[in-house]
């Protein structure tokens, strides 16, 4: 079940080494501006998607790929993240 999400964050860190300039994640990583706006966006769109209880697997698809970019692209490990989740477990 997580192996997409590695294979996705895998993806964006090669993307973030290359020169492709053509490509959406690394026009994301490049922009942090733009980054930090389609985040918000996504968020909003998946409480909208909430609201109206439609499209929601798809809304949350769209916020784990675009916070999973403005992590990489700011150098916060998911690793990282996770180890702080597995610390506050009771």
């Amino acid at each position: 079940m997580f192996k997409n999400l590695e294979e996705l964050i895998k993806i964006i860190r090669q993307r973030k080494e290359s020169s492709l300039e053509a490509s959406y994640t690394k026009k994301l990583l490049g922009d942090k501006k733009l980054n930090i706006e389609k985040v918000k966006e996504e968020i909003s769109e998946l409480i909208d998607a909430i609201d109206k209880n439609s499209n929601k697997v798809h809304e949350s698809a769209d916020v784990l790929y675009h916070l999973m970019v403005l992590l990489e692209a700011n150098d916060i490990k998911i690793e990282d993240v996770m180890d702080e989740l597995k610390k506050r477990q009771k």
